[in-house]
């Protein structure tokens, strides 16, 4: 308790001391910075602004509301990060939530860190802060890296050493980028998985994405049903452009059974096997890989009717 209240008191003197136009701090070589930088103060709201690079954009209203009911109950637990533009002003690096929500419940001050950044810094900061947050989408994170990329200048190399992740693993974020802004919209929102993204991004036409897209959120088709999807089709455009390539030479494939193939194919969204005898008879053979996708099939078939 002693230590706690030790530390308030600090607070207080320099949240004191930053009021005092004499002592304003504008660099780390100032007379006191050394008592701010890297200390936690209770800082006046008001003169806290919103930081234009936040990467975030997306703020869950009831969370939000959640996150408030226990910074009344418990109080701010995690200070925010700011850094100091002049005397009394000072722009959010991290923890727009913690702030959002403390002033939904009236608080005037919330325990900050105060640091000294410029624009590209506070940039960064921003950006690594929010890339290692817990309840961000896929797509936020991937536009995060992305903005390292662009306006930092970052490798991925360097990102790699900046967030601590595998290069591995900003290189499949950064691939969800290529999915149609449609089903990247479905995985914010949450419709699909990230698991479901990266399997749809192995197909480059969008029209195609969009149509598995559909078929994910119609069929409720798990990550391992898509993965099938993806890999029949991708089979079937290698088979369609082997066969309109030998189907003249081949006399057992006509080429009306090669075009066939490519139209069952697309239609039912799996490899369709087609065997054909001499005398022109043949068997269509239509996989399945669960129950779910059975059951899409036979819909498909109903449909068709």
């Amino acid at each position: 308790m002693a230590k706690a209240t030790k530390k308030q008191a600090l607070g207080r003197g320099l949240s004191a001391l930053l009021k005092d136009p004499s002592n304003d701090i504008q660099s780390v070589s100032d007379k006191n910075a050394d008592k701010v930088i890297g200390n936690i103060i209770e800082l006046d709201l008001n003169f806290i602004e919103v930081n234009p690079f936040q990467p975030r954009t997306n703020f869950n209203e009831e969370t939000l509301q959640e996150l408030a009911s226990s910074i009344k109950e418990l109080g701010v637990i995690q200070p925010i990060t700011v850094r100091k533009l002049g005397f009394e002003s000072y722009q959010l690096v991290s923890g727009e939530r913690r702030y959002r929500a403390s002033k939904l419940i009236g608080l005037t001050t919330v325990p900050a860190y105060v640091r000294i950044a410029n624009d590209q810094e506070s940039l960064e900061m921003a950006l690594v802060e929010n890339i290692q947050r817990q309840d961000l989408d896929p797509i936020e994170i991937a536009l995060s890296y992305q903005r390292l990329i662009d306006e930092i200048n970052l490798t991925q190399e360097q990102m790699s050493e900046r967030v601590g992740k595998k290069r591995s693993t900003i290189s499949n974020y950064l691939r969800l980028l290529k999915l149609d802004p449609i089903i990247q919209t479905g995985m914010r929102d949450g419709f699909i998985s990230m698991g479901h993204g990266r399997a749809i991004i192995n197909i480059d036409d969008q029209n195609v994405q969009l149509d598995i897209y559909e078929k994910i959120l119609t069929n409720k088709l798990s990550v391992r049903d898509t993965e099938a999807l993806v890999r029949d089709y991708n089979s079937v455009e290698d088979t369609t452009t082997k066969t309109k390539a030998t189907a003249k030479q081949d006399p057992t494939f006509p080429e009306h059974i090669a075009k066939g193939i490519k139209e069952f194919s697309e239609y039912f969204g799996h490899k369709i096997d087609v065997k054909v005898s001499k005398n022109g008879k043949g068997k269509i053979t239509i996989p399945f890989h669960s129950e779910e996708d059975f059951n899409r099939l036979k819909k498909l078939v109903e449909r068709a009717k």
